[in-house]
């Protein structure tokens, strides 16, 4: 192997942002993506995929499990760097080199949940990058609770922490968007906050409701305004109404996370919005909040961009079945759903595809029938997993 070269992946079959190479190989220098070709390897001593699969690493947008490994259990903090590197090393296993860490920028009283902690974990996620303990790249997704009194005075005070790449508005209001369904949001709060009485979650709702009529329109405007100043693309979050998504096409919203049904979605990606939906939608067959499935969508052509959400390891499956669940997705186009395009919307064009002077953030894919086992990755040439 020439000297320089990290390594070189061969007899793989390659995804490409725009086909496949069935037999083929991959040069990486220097962390970067140096040579990409077809057939036998130019140099001894490379990597032999036995026909594997090499994809590019996964880039994920919104995902909140690091929340869920600082609090696993309702009331129960745990360790914030152990957190951080459990997380992290969840994340790199299930292929994802690239994720926006999406904090809860909110506090809300009688909510037993990580609440106010966002600048605690951001903290924490920049210490451990700086003492070399993650695997992959950590940028920041700050999720705001458009009604919450002091959302607009949190998110300030994080909108210029190193990193942030993406700003959502959500309004999770009793009756409002992904929760019209009162009852769901009962059974999601009863899930989530340690078994909360039923007179705890009426006064809860009460609250939120109160609050939605009294800050919500003016915390929305002061938060476009704030992201717009800092240049941090926005995120809508379920719309569903027509005034939802005109709204989000009236502030030029980059991406719209789960629109909750298909007429919003279509309108939105029609509109040029990209659309992101939840890839356990798409594995399970239908929203656990009783919304429009992902694969109605994705065969109409309207999805651009897949999240695993609440389950990492979805993210690689979700792909890999787009192309024989829909005859609008080939394996590429699958691909970049999880890639390419979400590496774009929040500027991240050195990522997301296998091309020459791209980041080497790559993937070996094992497949057999419908299941899909990672095998190695590597985060700018380096293996991680």
């Amino acid at each position: 192997m020439k000297e320089g070269i990290s390594f070189i992946a061969a007899n793989a079959r390659i995804v490409l942002a725009d086909g496949v190479i069935e037999n083929g190989y991959v040069v990486v220098d220097n962390g970067a993506i140096a040579e990409v070709g077809e057939g036998r390897a130019p140099e001894r001593g490379a990597i032999d995929f036995a026909g594997d699969l090499l994809l590019p690493g996964l880039v994920e947008l919104h995902t909140d499990q690091l929340e869920a490994h600082y609090m696993p259990r309702p009331k129960v903090r745990w360790d914030l760097t152990a957190a951080v590197m459990s997380y992290d090393a969840q994340m790199a296993t299930s292929g994802i080199t690239t994720m926006l860490d999406s904090l809860r920028v909110w506090r809300e009283p009688g909510a037993e949940d990580v609440d106010g902690e966002a600048g605690d974990l951001s903290e924490a996620i920049d210490d451990a990058r700086h003492r070399n303990l993650l695997r992959v790249s950590h940028f920041l997704h700050l999720r705001c609770e458009v009604p919450m009194p002091d959302v607009v005075e949190d998110a300030a005070s994080l909108v210029t922490r190193p990193g942030v790449r993406l700003m959502s508005l959500m309004d999770h209001t009793p009756g409002q968007r992904q929760f019209r369904d009162a009852v769901k949001l009962r059974d999601y709060y009863r899930g989530k906050s340690g078994g909360m009485t039923d007179e705890q979650l009426e006064q809860l709702f009460a609250q939120r409701m109160e609050f939605q009529l009294s800050y919500a329109e003016t915390n929305y405007r002061k938060l476009v305004v704030l992201a717009n100043a800092h240049g941090v693309p926005l995120a809508s979050h379920d719309d569903t109404t027509l005034d939802h998504v005109e709204q989000s096409i009236r502030d030029a919203v980059s991406v719209a996370e789960f629109p909750t049904t298909v007429e919003a979605a279509a309108r939105l990606h029609d509109a040029g919005v990209k659309v992101l939906m939840g890839a356990p939608n798409l594995i399970r067959g239908k929203s656990h909040a009783g919304n429009v499935p992902t694969l109605d969508l994705a065969r109409s052509g309207k999805v651009d961009i897949l999240s695993s959400d609440y389950v990492p390891s979805s993210l690689l499956m979700a792909a890999l079945r787009l192309p024989r669940a829909t005859d609008t997705f080939d394996l590429p186009a699958a691909i970049r759903t999880v890639s390419k395009t979400p590496a774009n919307i929040v500027g991240l064009s050195d990522r997301g595809e296998i091309a020459c002077g791209k980041r080497a953030d790559l993937i070996r894919v094992h497949t057999n029938d419908d299941d899909a086992a990672v095998r190695s990755v590597w985060s700018k040439g380096r293996r991680v997993a």
